[in-house]
């Protein structure tokens, strides 16, 4: 990209091979996967301001072809993927044959696992784990028993939640608009799924959950529908916003808060470490692991069709979209 002007203006080109600098490995890229961070950077609606030309890509996973100083692991040869870093934000992203990446934010593909699905996986998860457990301190996931609305559940973000949710033990209820999708994320395990534009949306949601409300919302819509995502919150409720695809909040009653002790917290994942990331990676694997599931992937991209692919995104995919950058 050579400005904020959005995907559409990104260019296909050759650009100079990068090199990897001490604790640093370089990667060859084999899968990148899309986040709508990426689109909102591309136009210049997120906080980084990388230096121009910049390439996107946060998410990949790809073969290491050269290790820095100090690198033990992973050696040259072996496949890793990007955990969370600078890479795709304020550094050269993932949508290129070779990226550049610290060796303490990569890690090795989950027993089982595909590389599309590595490739998919870290960022959503890791956001949907703060999204979940940055209520309490330190974070640890809600009570067993407790309930989860997901808003936009089908997206990444949103099928991570419903996953991981249920790895802890909570009641899941999703919302999205299509029929189909909902099916398939009441297979993942979500307890109910329901249409954001359903006029009795409250009436259905409170019923399905009765005689409990609602205690954490994982929000990445916003727009209109938070305030009714703010009615059907218990006492003590919370909403961690991951996302506005739904736009700004219309004409919202702070009100609405006051006597339910409601609270509103934004999720960021540029606060984990290189270690806190590994540490809360490694408890997603084996969450994962041991209720037998795996990420979502909808569909995977040619490289060269990389802005079909984010058209994809924008849609409203079901799990991640993947570009095949190599291989």
């Amino acid at each position: 990209m050579d400005g904020y002007d959005g995907i559409e203006k990104m260019r296909l080109a050759e650009v100079e091979d990068p090199k990897p600098g001490r604790g640093e490995v370089l990667l060859r890229v084999r899968y990148a996967a899309l986040n709508p961070a990426d689109a909102f950077l591309a136009r210049g609606m997120y906080p980084a301001k990388p230096a121009l030309p910049h390439i996107l890509g946060r998410d990949a996973v790809g073969e290491v072809v050269a290790a820095g100083a100090g690198v033990e692991w992973p050696k040259v040869g072996e496949s890793a993927g990007i955990l969370r870093c600078e890479v795709g934000v304020n550094a050269r992203g993932a949508l290129a044959d070779l990226v550049v990446a610290p060796a303490c934010s990569l890690a090795p593909i989950p027993h089982g696992w595909s590389a599309e699905e590595m490739a998919a996986a870290p960022l959503v998860f890791l956001t949907a784990w703060q999204a979940l457990t940055q209520w309490s301190e330190p974070e640890a996931p809600p009570k067993a028993g407790s309930v989860v609305l997901v808003t936009g559940a089908s997206g990444g973000v949103g099928v991570a939640t419903v996953l991981l949710g249920k790895s802890m033990g909570l009641t899941v209820v999703g919302l999205s608009r299509s029929a189909e999708k909902g099916e398939k994320l009441k297979e993942l395990g979500a307890d109910a799924v329901f249409s954001p534009d359903d006029r009795d949306l409250r009436t259905k949601v409170m019923a399905a959950i009765a005689p409990k409300r609602v205690d954490i919302a994982v929000d990445s819509i916003g727009g209109a529908l938070f305030a009714q995502v703010v009615a059907m919150l218990g006492y003590g409720g919370k909403i961690s916003v991951v996302g506005r695809s739904g736009g700004p909040v219309p004409e919202f009653n702070t009100g609405t808060l006051f006597f339910r002790r409601n609270r509103i917290g934004g999720v960021a994942v540029h606060d984990y470490t290189p270690e806190s990331a590994q540490f809360v990676w490694k408890e997603i694997v084996r969450r994962l692991a041991e209720g037998g599931k795996r990420p979502v992937v909808d569909r995977v991209f040619a490289f060269e069709d990389v802005k079909a692919a984010f058209a994809r995104l924008a849609e409203g995919p079901m799990g991640k979209v993947v570009v095949r950058v190599a291989g």
